[in-house]
C-alpha cells in the first residue's frame, strides 16, 4: 500500500487547484469572523456529556443543539451571551430525550445530524442519516419540544435504502433548512447517491449531491436541485478522505448558505477543511424525478466561495478548524447585520484532540 503514496501525492498536486474553490467572491454576500468559544469538553447537562453537536438553531432568544448520537439520542436548549461582538457566556439549560420508543424508531434508527425548531408550531424538525449498511432508511422527522414524535416526512424512493440508486452509508440527509415562507423544508444530501457520480477526489469528478425541498402540509418532495460539490482539499496520507455538505440555510427565495466539510487523513487536528458558499438555484433544474446524474442534462445550482476558515485558522484555539457542521442564523449584532452561529462536532473523540467550537460569524448581505 506505502507504494501507492506517491502516485497519490502526484495527482494531489496536479489537480488540486482544479478540484477545489479558492476565489471569495463577496459581491452578494460577505462574511466577517468576529469570535470563538471553545465549549469545555467535561460539561455535563442532566446526566450527559456535552459533544457529538452536529446541528444548531435559534429561536427567540434560546438555542438548540442536535447530538448525532443514537444512544441517549437528545438535543440541548441552550443560552449564548453576545457582547460587544464577543461571545461572553455559554450556558446549557437541559437536555431534552427524543422518544426512541415511538414505533417509527423501529425502522428507522436515530442518527441525528440537523435540527431546527419552529416556534410557531412548538415543532422541532430533525433529520436523521439511518443505517443503509444495514438496509434502514433515512429519515425527517418531527418532534413535540418535549422530544415526543408526531410525525415524518415521506422520503423519495431514491433516499431508501434499496433504492436503485444507492444512496451511500453515512453519506444521505445531513443539512436542514425552514423555507423563507415558512411553507416547507429544504433538505441537503451529504454525498452523491452512488449512480449520480463518485465521493469527491484530489482531482475533480462530477460530484453531486441532490437537495431537495419538502411541502410542510403534504409531508412530500415536490422540488430538487443538483448541488456540485468541491473536490477533497489535503492528501489523506492515511487512505481516507470525504468532503460533503453538512449544513443549509436559506437567506432568500432559492438562495442559500451551504457549508462544505472537507476531511483528510493523517493530518491530525489540522485534517478539517470548512468552507461556506453562496449558492443560487432559482435557474436549476428540477431534478426530482431523474434517475441518475452521470449523463442527465440538468443545471445545477451556481455557488459562489464566501468564507473559507483556513483564513481565520490563526485566530482559532491551537489553529485547529475543527469538525464544523452546524450554522444558524442567530441574532441582529449591535450595527443591525446578521450574526451566525456555528458548532463543530468533536466526536467524542478521546484519541485526537478536537474541540466542540462555537463560531461568531457576522453576515452581510447585499
Amino acid at each position: 500500500m506505502m507504494k501507492k503514496l506517491p502516485i497519490l501525492a502526484i495527482l494531489g498536486l496536479l489537480f488540486y487547484s482544479c478540484a477545489t474553490t479558492n476565489k471569495i467572491e463577496n459581491d452578494r454576500l460577505k462574511i466577517r469572523f468576529l469570535d470563538e468559544y471553545v465549549i469545555d469538553k467535561d460539561l455535563k447537562v442532566d446526566g450527559t456529556k456535552v459533544g457529538g453537536l452536529s446541528g444548531i438553531d435559534y429561536k427567540n432568544g434560546k438555542y438548540y443543539l442536535i447530538v448525532d448520537t443514537p444512544s441517549d439520542a437528545r438535543f440541548y436548549e441552550a443560552e449564548v451571551d453576545i457582547s460587544s461582538n464577543k461571545i461572553d457566556t455559554v450556558k446549557f439549560n437541559k437536555a431534552v430525550f427524543i422518544e426512541k420508543s415511538a414505533d417509527f424508531f423501529k425502522d428507522h434508527p436515530l442518527d441525528p445530524e440537523s435540527i431546527r425548531f419552529l416556534p410557531e408550531e412548538n415543532q422541532v424538525y430533525i433529520t436523521s442519516e439511518g443505517n443503509i449498511n444495514n438496509i434502514q432508511d433515512p429519515s425527517i422527522f418531527i418532534l413535540n419540544e418535549n422530544g415526543n414524535f408526531e410525525d415524518a416526512f415521506k422520503i423519495p424512493e431514491h433516499f431508501t435504502a434499496t433504492g436503485e440508486q444507492k444512496p451511500r452509508h453515512n453519506g444521505v440527509f445531513e443539512g436542514l433548512s425552514e423555507t423563507i415562507d415558512k411553507k416547507g423544508i429544504w433538505v441537503s444530501t451529504e454525498l452523491p447517491l452512488e449512480k449520480d457520480g463518485p465521493k469527491p477526489k484530489l482531482f475533480p469528478t462530477k460530484s453531486f449531491t441532490r437537495i431537495t425541498y419538502f411541502d410542510k402540509d403534504s409531508k412530500k418532495a415536490s422540488k430538487q436541485f443538483a448541488y456540485k460539490l468541491d473536490g477533497i482539499s489535503k492528501i489523506p496520507w492515511l487512505y481516507f478522505a470525504i468532503n460533503g455538505v453538512t449544513e443549509i440555510l436559506e437567506y432568500k427565495k432559492d438562495n442559500f448558505l451551504v457549508l462544505e466539510r472537507a476531511y483528510s487523513a493523517g493530518h491530525g487536528s489540522k485534517s478539517n477543511t470548512v468552507k461556506i458558499f453562496d449558492v443560487d438555484a432559482e435557474n436549476a433544474t428540477n431534478i426530482l424525478n431523474q434517475n441518475s446524474l452521470k449523463k442527465g442534462n440538468f443545471n445545477s445550482a451556481k455557488k459562489r466561495l464566501v468564507f473559507d476558515f483556513k483564513s481565520v485558522r490563526d485566530q482559532l484555539t491551537d489553529k485547529i478548524i475543527d469538525n464544523i457542521e452546524g450554522i444558524c442564523f442567530g441574532p441582529k449584532l449591535p450595527n443591525g447585520k446578521q450574526s451566525l452561529l456555528l458548532i463543530s462536532d468533536n466526536n467524542f473523540n478521546s484519541f485526537t484532540k478536537q474541540l466542540t467550537q462555537l463560531i461568531l460569524l457576522e453576515i452581510d448581505i447585499k
